[in-house]
């Protein structure tokens, strides 16, 4: 059924939900599992990118923001592969062959690319719950590998509202069914 299993993992929390959901559906069909971690400007817990606004005044000071940014983005780099490596020793030691790898990219066109490239049969991806403004703001990395993936997609998703679950918010308050 599936023997390659894709899972595209980021540095925010439900990232180790996702990889527990894939290695424990590799154990049960003895599937070969690749992690992948996008290196993008846009993730949770990225330095971004670096703001030039109000640079034409003070031209001299590019190069300190340059060199501020590129440590930052060295250290979040560094940090999302120690992450990789932990995780596909976990897998490992549960009995799962795996792999990793971490590509520079905008997240959810590489991770199609990636897939495909490698002969994927499953891509297994979080879905923090983003909706309106935030999520067409933001964009939605397992919405466009849903619609442009060339393998099966399962979404782990990040949490589950109770049906009928009162929410406070500011005073106000809500019932979500």
């Amino acid at each position: 059924m599936f023997e390659k299993i894709l899972v595209a993992m980021d540095s925010s929390g439900i990232g180790s939900r996702v990889v527990d959901s894939a290695v424990s559906l590799a154990k049960g069909v003895n599937a070969h599992l690749m992690l992948l971690h996008v290196l993008a400007p846009e993730e949770e817990n990225s330095p971004g990118v670096p703001g030039f606004i109000g640079m034409d005044y003070y031209p001299w000071r590019l190069d300190d923001v340059n060199i501020s940014y590129r440590k930052q983005w060295d250290e979040f780099e560094s940090e999302c592969l120690e992450l990789l490596r932990s995780r596909t020793m976990l897998a490992v030691a549960e009995g799962v062959k795996a792999e990793f790898i971490q590509i520079p990219g905008s997240a959810g066109e590489t991770i199609c690319e990636f897939a495909k490239n490698w002969g994927a049969d499953l891509i297994v991806i979080g879905h923090r719950g983003l909706s309106g403004l935030s999520e067409f703001i933001l964009g939605s990395v397992s919405n466009y590998v849903l619609h442009h993936a060339s393998c099966s997609v399962l979404t782990v998703q990040s949490k589950v509202v109770k049906s009928h679950e009162s929410v406070k918010t500011d005073g106000m308050e809500s019932c979500t069914s």
